[in-house]
């Protein structure tokens, strides 16, 4: 279930501090309320925030390690020691071996740069310091974005008579490596642990060459962005100096990845154009090659690397699609109901998984391990949700685990094939008995309801708030809303515009969901502000990013729920075999299915009425047409749609006696249904009689030209103007529809004259015949 979760909620003396610090920085009271509940609570921060800059970079000797780091760079230069760089495969480690190269180049070293590809692991491993001492035989050996968790191999480096210098930004384990460690989460004077790094990279270059070095903050920007550290603090002013340098000076290796059609770059444009571009070089197995693109001045090879990595991305997103759908598949034959997701291939890629874990989260808002088997070892990533610390949960099942890393809600987990169903069992157990149901819903994060218009001026404060990105999201607004106007962006658009007291909004993809939205069902539109630039002219507009209902309002929704009864009788035959049950039985398995398990069962509902035989749902959510939600959570659905994808359920119940099961996504599962109440009442006022239906027809032939739609239920709005009762139209429009009478083309209907028609050539008009003769 989703649910709309305020980010805030103010005491009487905390709104009057928010009013005091709007007066005084010359803000709207609801920018200062979303940055106050950020922590951005006084006026010296606020300035601070509003105003991100490199003045406010912090000095590198701050951070432990760093007077040392220098005074080895400068021996190693002065006296001409061979340097070796290792860093690491993803974004972030390929910006930071780039501002490293750069930087040390500029010093007056030529460093041997060593970026490992995703199938030597992550970090140090001594195969690797072997070939790297094999290669150049290094005398100053330094890490970037990795090393942390490498004592061992650290000494070993020593013992092979190099000195040591590990730059990286994880978590520090309990034993770290003997040598001079440049890491912003040790103790020491440095304010800010969040850089990624790159971003301790670009400190180490700031350190050797002063102001000279800020001509790296757009490698340091885009991995910032590309390894999701918070954009709060030194990182906001890192980005905010970065996208500078890509909007006014953008090197030819990044133009050569986000093409000639942008305009403007943005965080986001760094987040979703060029760094899944660099990513997937490390995830085909080629990360030098990313390197080498930001290390080159050679405008040829520019050009060819920037079409190899744009290539990768490409064939890295079919790898990946291919994936998912196979996940989906094992998943679909598994079964989803339980409180982790665990899956296992010998032909998924490795470098992939990470990403197809994800997508699986966001989808079932459940944590989710997916693994390649390797032997008898399985090789997983793990990808968690908000509310549950897969780490914890990991350790605490370490009995069944060979070896594993990670963080709150990422890890990396290496299982025995035989252990593979115990660990599935213990995770289960685990997460089971330490969270509640809270836990796994779907909470979607709300600044301000809206209850006014909204001003250019709060628009555009909310447009100096940018870069948005971990950490400092983007606001998000709710506009509660009953019947409103719907229009497609275009003839046939997927998309939709929205209109309101308040404000416009465009709806992307929610042209499926227009008949919840123009209805008069109690619904909040979930959405973000923009101010958006057109021919010269600003205009302020809210992009829906989502919306929650209540499906049991709203007077209105019953000529949907019928026109979509009548469409599921022209539906193939259902395959189910429901089992008839009494009122009393239906409610007792209804109780039962919820006690097991949280996931699996679909209740439906014919009609809106029988769910007043039901008052141990009133707690549910009432679906209208389609499920809203993907994660196979138990759900209530009332007339599911003839698309309506019901397909990963295992039981399903109907809550009344139907006209018909024919709901085509369900293919497979256990079915019930109560014999006992009429889910059909409402076909019962529909009249059969020729003259009737005649007398609808002949007036649809008069005002054809005056009419639009495109379906019965669309050309049902005029019914009341023609004098008609409105599911007495939608059955009289399906039936001529059927027989040949009456068709639709780019949204206005068609009356062909002089054709004969038999009504019992009409599946719907037979149908509700002998529903009615029941």
């Amino acid at each position: 279930m989703k649910k709309l979760v305020p980010e805030y909620a103010f005491t009487a003396e905390q709104l009057n501090t928010v009013s005091a610090l709007a007066r005084r920085t010359g803000l709207t009271e609801q920018t200062t309320r979303i940055l106050y509940a950020r922590g951005i609570d006084t006026p010296e921060k606020i300035e601070k925030f509003m105003r991100p800059s490199r003045k406010n970079f912090l000095s590198p000797f701050l951070m432990k390690g760093m007077k040392e780091t220098v005074e080895m760079l400068t021996d190693a230069r002065d006296t001409g020691k061979t340097v070796a760089v290792f860093g690491d495969y993803d974004a972030d480690g390929v910006c930071a071996s780039a501002i490293m190269y750069h930087a040390l180049k500029a010093f007056g070293i030529e460093p041997h740069i060593y970026i490992p590809e995703r199938a030597d692991g992550y970090g140090l491993s001594f195969e690797a310091i072997d070939r790297i001492f094999e290669d150049c035989n290094p005398e100053l050996f330094i890490t970037v974005d990795c090393g942390i968790s490498c004592a061992d191999e650290a000494q070993y480096i020593y013992e092979l008579g190099s000195d040591v210098i590990v730059t990286d930004h994880h978590e520090l384990p309990e034993r770290l490596p003997d040598c001079v460690i440049v890491n912003p989460k040790l103790q020491d004077d440095y304010p800010y642990d969040n850089l990624c790094g790159a971003g301790v990279a670009f400190k180490v270059a700031c350190a050797l060459l002063g102001e000279q070095a800020y001509a790296y903050l757009d490698f340091a920007t885009l991995a910032t962005v590309a390894d999701s550290v918070p954009l709060l603090g030194e990182n906001r002013d890192i980005v905010t100096e970065g996208l500078k340098l890509f909007n006014t000076n953008i090197r030819p290796c990044f133009a050569g990845l986000v093409g000639k059609t942008y305009d403007g770059i943005s965080a986001q444009t760094l987040a979703f154009t060029i760094a899944p571009r660099v990513n997937a070089a490390g995830r085909m197995g080629d990360a030098y090659a990313a390197f080498r693109l930001f290390t080159t001045d050679s405008e040829r090879e520019i050009y060819d690397l920037s079409v190899k990595l744009c290539a990768y991305n490409t064939e890295r997103q079919k790898y990946c699609d291919e994936l998912y759908l196979s996940a989906k598949r094992k998943l679909k034959a598994k079964g989803a109901f339980g409180n982790v997701i665990m899956l296992s291939d010998e032909s998924w890629n490795a470098g992939f998984i990470g990403i197809v874990a994800a997508r699986l989260v966001e989808e079932y808002n459940r944590p989710t391990l997916l693994f390649v088997h390797n032997g008898n070892m399985l090789k997983g990533s793990v990808r968690s949700i908000e509310g549950v610390n897969i780490f914890t949960a990991l350790k605490n099942c370490s009995q069944y685990i060979t070896e594993f890393g990670g963080h709150a809600q990422a890890a990396g987990v290496n299982v025995r094939l035989e252990d593979f169903d115990k660990l599935e069992a213990a995770l289960n157990a685990e997460i089971g008995g330490s969270y509640t149901s809270e836990a796994f819903e779907q909470n979607i994060y709300v600044s301000e309801q809206i209850t006014e218009p909204v001003s250019e001026r709060f628009a555009r404060e909310l447009t100096s708030l940018e870069p948005y990105g971990v950490g400092h999201r983007r606001p998000l607004f709710s506009l509660p809303i009953g019947a409103c106007s719907v229009r497609p962006l275009k003839a046939g658009s997927p998309h939709i515009s929205v209109k309101s007291d308040y404000i416009e909004l465009t709806y992307f993809s929610g042209a499926k969901h227009t008949k919840i939205i123009e209805s008069d069902v109690k619904k909040q539109l979930v959405f973000e502000l923009n101010v958006s630039h057109f021919k010269g002219k600003d205009y302020i507009k809210g992009l829906v990013r989502d919306f929650i209902y209540d499906g049991r309002t709203g007077k209105n929704a019953a000529a949907s729920i019928f026109s979509n009864a009548l469409t599921r009788i022209n539906a193939a035959p259902a395959s189910l075999v429901p089992l008839a049950l009494s009122t009393e039985q239906t409610k007792a398995l209804v109780k039962s299915k919820c006690a097991e398990s949280a996931y699996g069962l679909c209740m439906i509902a014919s009609d809106r009425r029988t769910l007043r035989f039901y008052d141990e749902l009133k707690d549910f959510n009432c679906d209208l047409f389609y499920p809203s939600s993907r994660n196979l959570s138990n759900t209530l659905i009332v007339s599911p749609a003839p698309d309506a994808d019901l397909s990963g359920y295992r039981d399903f119940i109907f809550l009344d006696a139907p006209a018909d099961f024919n709901v085509p996504s369900i293919e497979r599962g256990n079915a019930w249904y109560n014999a006992e109440i009429c889910g059909y009442k409402a076909v019962e006022s529909v009249q059969l009689e020729r003259e009737t239906l005649l007398e609808i027809f002949a007036a649809l032939r008069r005002e054809v030209s005056s009419l639009c739609g495109a379906n019965a239920e669309e050309l049902a709005l005029a019914c009341d103007s023609l004098g008609f009762d409105k599911l007495q139209f939608i059955f009289a429009v399906c039936v001529f529809e059927e027989l040949g009478l009456l068709s639709f083309k780019e949204g206005k209907p068609t009356v062909y004259r002089g054709i004969k028609a038999d009504l019992n050539d009409s599946t719907v008009y037979k149908k509700i015949r002998d529903l009615q003769q029941r």
